[in-house]
């Protein structure tokens, strides 16, 4: 393993957002997010995932894909809890412009305005947007 990622939780662990930006359908980015920050869970980093824009749709809990044929992948959130990953962020502005309460999503979540959400991301070690 590199300096750079060590697990044990030391002074290497790396404090990474990832920001969620896309529909969950119609192309592999929300999965692929998805995954890739379950991927680096696996390493003990400090993960935040927020979620903004048309990504907020990818929490939704009543997700139906069988008219896409394609497989949903929602139930997979449920999975960062068993990974230490608690830091989940929902930009206030992008959930309401679409409908949507905390209620309406499948993991627990904090409800941020954009300035915290800025805030967020300014303290991260690396920010991968999907």
């Amino acid at each position: 393993m590199s300096d750079e990622m060590d697990n044990g939780g030391g002074e290497n662990r790396k404090k990474i957002a990832f920001v969620m930006r896309r529909a969950p359908h119609g192309s592999i980015y929300s999965y692929e997010g998805l995954e890739t920050a379950l991927i680096v869970a696996a390493y003990e980093q400090d993960l935040s995932l927020i979620f903004t824009g048309d990504g907020v749709f990818a929490l939704i809990a009543a997700q139906d894909t069988s008219a896409l044929g394609v497989k949903g992948f929602i139930k997979t959130y449920r999975a960062l809890d068993g990974y230490d990953v608690n830091k989940i962020y929902v930009d206030r502005e992008s959930m309401e412009r679409r409908g949507l309460k905390p209620e309406d999503f499948i993991i627990p979540v904090e409800i941020k305005e954009a300035a915290q959400i800025a805030a967020i991301i300014e303290e991260q070690h690396a920010t991968i947007p999907y």
